[in-house]
């Protein structure tokens, strides 16, 4: 099956919210995370800045994942711009440069409509090609607390997860709980009112990857935690056939007990793939420290991984490939490269 990675970046004015995302050793920097990202996949070392991104505690991103995989497997990776402070310094198909609000203050994605109108037309281009198949991960900050809020306008009991080991679960309802006075609304209440939902709570992130899926008509994973729960949930209240998708993603997210990742997919009806990935024997603090709940997904890790093991490699080899980029890191680093 022939298959397209699409890697696409979003920003949210949630991610500065102090304590809600560790996508990024500050608050601040978590707006240079996703150009950084997807510059990682293609260079060395990230362009715009001069190291890979990571959390406040030096785990390295899950993008080393997406490169180990890539770099077996030979995938095409396009990477999409859907709304970010920066756009990245390689080739993108650029959809929107707004940026997601602070949706406690003001509905998070006035654009919406028209992020989610270029996305499809792009969604129906890339149809027109002899992909079958299409990976769509992400890189977003901030982005499991605005999933978070749009599960639970949409009727969704559900609780997303973190990149942090202690998921800050209190904080998340409290910004949550904040952003429904301001709208004046409960959980449920958008269940009839999907693209409300989105325009309310979302990040551009969610948008254009509901608009690239209604655009490209055959197979669609999406790659990415549970993130990728509200994309399905949005598609499945749109009226999609969800037999055509599916979510990949990494054990640390369905292992992850302060999520509901298992639970809110079977409710939305969505199947589910988990790639077996292993740093416990790793060289490196920085990736054993995934085994103990650090990062758990993000740049379409388990996407990538999917695709590496449909080309015949095992979450072994995509782990031992990981390793031994993180130690080319670790030497560049050192030589002060």
């Amino acid at each position: 099956m022939k298959s397209l990675f699409l890697l696409v970046l979003g920003n949210t004015k949630i991610s500065t919210v102090p304590g809600i995302s560790v996508a990024g050793a500050t608050p601040e920097l978590t707006k240079l995370t996703p150009p950084a990202d997807a510059e990682y996949l293609f260079y060395e070392r990230p362009r715009i800045i001069d190291a890979i991104p990571v959390t406040p505690e030096e785990h390295p991103t899950p993008a080393i994942i997406t490169k180990a995989a890539r770099e077996l497997a030979g995938f095409p990776i396009i990477v999409v711009r859907a709304g970010t402070y920066l756009a990245p310094l390689v080739p993108h198909v650029h959809i929107s440069g707004h940026v997601g609000r602070d949706f406690r203050k003001e509905p998070a994605l006035p654009e919406f409509g028209e992020i989610v109108r270029l996305a499809k037309l792009f969604g129906e281009e890339l149809n027109k090609t002899n992909f079958e198949e299409i990976v769509i991960g992400e890189s977003t900050p901030g982005g499991t607390t605005t999933a978070q809020a749009v599960l639970r306008a949409l009727g969704y009991d559900a609780r997303t997860s973190s990149a942090a080991p202690s998921n800050p679960i209190d904080l998340k309802e409290r910004v949550i709980a904040e952003g429904f006075r301001r709208a004046g609304i409960e959980a449920g209440d958008l269940a009839e009112r999907p693209l409300e939902a989105l325009r309310q709570f979302g990040d551009p992130m969610i948008a254009v990857v509901v608009g690239i899926s209604l655009g490209f008509r055959k197979n669609v994973v999406l790659a990415g935690g549970t993130q990728m729960l509200a994309v399905a949930a949005l598609l499945r209240a749109l009226n999609e056939d969800m037999e055509r998708f599916m979510i990949a993603t990494t054990k640390w997210v369905v292992n992850d007990k302060s999520a509901t990742f298992l639970k809110t997919a079977r409710e939305i009806g969505v199947i589910t793939y988990a790639a077996d990935l292993d740093f416990s024997k790793s060289e490196f603090k920085g990736l054993r420290d995934y085994e103990r709940g650090y990062v758990k997904e993000g740049v379409g890790a388990g996407g990538a991984t999917w695709l590496a093991v449909k080309a015949g490699f095992s979450p072994k080899d995509v782990s031992a490939k990981v390793e031994e980029l993180y130690s080319q890191l670790m030497t560049l680093q050192a030589a002060g490269g």
